[in-house]
Formats: C-alpha cells, sequence, structure tokens
C-alpha cells in the first residue's frame, strides 16, 4: 500500500527563515544644522548685528552707528507615535512559535528589538521630512524658509528644471547669488533630495573631469555628503528635502529647535494588562528657524 500524503500541505520552516527588517535611509539633517534644546512651546533665536559706521577726519566727537538685537521665534510642534500590538494574535502564526514565550499571558515579544529599531529609523525619516515641509504661520518648516515667502533669494536662473545637464549650473547659479559677507565661511551646504543627489554625482561624472572622484561620496549618518569641485561649499542630499527644492545657505545660521536631542530615540515599550497589548510611545518636539534669510539661496521650486 503506497504512502497517501495528499491531506498535508507541503511543508514549509517558516520559523527557520531569517527576518529582514525594512530600514529605510532616514535622513539626519539635524547632524549638520546647530540644536537649540529645552524648547517646550517657543524660544527665540536671539540676534546680533552691528550697524557699523566709520567717519573721517580727526578728534571725532559724534557717536554713530547702532547695535541691533533681534529675535525670529522657534516653535516647536509635539510628535508622537503611539501604537499596540495584540500578541495573542501571533498565536496561530509562525511568530507565535518562534517570538513568544510559553504561557497564555504574552507580555514579551523575541523581535521587540527589531521592532524598536523599525520604529525608531522610520520616525527619524519622519522627522527629516517634517523638518522640510512646507509649512506656513509659526511653524515654518526648511521648505518655506527657503522659498521666496520665507525670505530667501530666489535667482530667475536657477528655477529651471532639474536634470543631470542643469544640476551644476544651478548650483553654481546660487553659488553666485551668494553675498559676498558670506562666501568665504567653511559651513556653506547645498541641500537637495536624494534623487537629486545622485543627478549631481551623475553629472559630475558625465563631464569626464579629472576633479570627480567617486569615494568623495560619504553616507554621514543617513544623508549624503560630497564637495563641490573648486568651492568652499558641500553638497547634500537628504530624505527629507522633497520635489527639487535645492537651497544654499551657511549651517551655523539655522538654528533646530527641540525639547531633549535624545528625545526622537527615547523609545518605551511596555505591556499594557488593561489592554493586553504591547505597546510603545515615542515622544519629541521639533522646530527650525534660520536667522538671516538673507543668506538663503534657493531654485524656488
Amino acid at each position: 500500500m503506497g504512502l497517501n500524503v495528499s491531506a498535508l500541505a507541503d511543508f514549509n520552516n517558516e520559523t527557520a527563515g531569517k527576518v529582514v527588517p525594512n530600514i529605510v535611509f532616514e535622513g539626519y539633517t539635524t547632524s549638520i544644522l546647530p540644536i537649540q534644546e529645552g524648547i517646550k512651546y517657543q524660544e527665540p533665536l536671539n540676534i546680533m548685528d552691528v550697524d557699523l559706521v566709520v567717519q573721517n577726519g580727526n578728534c571725532v566727537s559724534t557717536p554713530s552707528g547702532s547695535l541691533n538685537a533681534t529675535q525670529r521665534n522657534i516653535t516647536v510642534t509635539p510628535r508622537t507615535s503611539f501604537d499596540g500590538l495584540c500578541l495573542d494574535d501571533l498565536n496561530s502564526k509562525y511568530l507565535g512559535i518562534s517570538a513568544l514565550s510559553a504561557g497564555s499571558y504574552n507580555e514579551t515579544f523575541e523581535l521587540a528589538g527589531v521592532y524598536t529599531d523599525l520604529i525608531v529609523n522610520q520616525m527619524k525619516k519622519s522627522d527629516d521630512q517634517f523638518l522640510w515641509s512646507n509649512a506656513s504661520g509659526s511653524q515654518q518648516g526648511l521648505g518655506w524658509l527657503t522659498s521666496a515667502a520665507g525670505g530667501a533669494t530666489v535667482p530667475a536662473a536657477a528655477t529651471g528644471s532639474v536634470s543631470t545637464s542643469t544640476i551644476l549650473g544651478i548650483i553654481d547659479e546660487l553659488i553666485i547669488n551668494l553675498p559676498d559677507d558670506v562666501a568665504d565661511r567653511d559651513d556653506l551646504t547645498v541641500w537637495m533630495s536624494v534623487g537629486n543627489f545622485r543627478k549631481y554625482v551623475t553629472a559630475l561624472r558625465t563631464l569626464n573631469n579629472f576633479y570627480f572622484d567617486p569615494g568623495a561620496v560619504e553616507n554621514r549618518k543617513g544623508i549624503l555628503q560630497m564637495a563641490y569641485p573648486f568651492q568652499n561649499v558641500k553638497v547634500v542630499g537628504t530624505t527629507g528635502v522633497q520635489g527639487d527644492r535645492i537651497a544654499l545657505m551657511p549651517d551655523a545660521y539655522t538654528v533646530v529647535g527641540v525639547d531633549l536631542m535624545s528625545d526622537e530615540s527615547n523609545f518605551q515599550l511596555f505591556y499594557d494588562l488593561n489592554s493586553d497589548q504591547l505597546k510603545h510611545r515615542l515622544k519629541s518636539k521639533l522646530g527650525v528657524q534660520t536667522a538671516f534669510p538673507e543668506y538663503v539661496i534657493s531654485n524656488g521650486l
């Protein structure tokens, strides 16, 4: 008599498979821009400037000039990720065998480390996109601050479509229009999307000039960075920038406001007996402001 196994499904050892988390390109604008901590709702960005008047002649006795103190407010927005997992739903799945301890009270999850890494990673991506979101009112994002409405200079010659054949000309136009007062700074950054950063690298390679070095592309805390040839400027691609916005500005003059820098990774994972769920909560506050809009040059797209 033959062996009849037609009633059995084909064997698939699901518990032996590797768990592959979807770790995304998170962006990390705050690894470049300065941080102002301790903001619960709103704090000023204190700005100092001097109108210097130089007078000709001897025995000058009339005071002339002024010290100007101004403020631009950084308003932070509370941001929270909160969810709950009913681990009982895993009992009938492969995860019930591989990721739950024995017993009917499922208070622990063997994949908790993977779960928290995923949430923190994607929260950082969300925060970077929030920083650049084009908001209005008191809670402007960098998308607004690098627009003409936010005070940025938008040269007409830089507003054309962005492609591998135009991107170097656009960056050159931003650099040309940068005020001379900040032209010698060593913290000048051209910001763009990850997609446009790839166009930038392709444009350099297509030129086939001796100064292109593929090894110069640096993955730095979730951003892509490379020096701009023959200029004291770096080019950065981050997931926060959406679309074809390209902007040049000094790093030190744009400040990110937070309550506590570690908030975006200060993860709370806890078992809630009332709901019989494994829950997480991740809270932060985030805002941004630029001190001198006149030093922001953008293509305005």
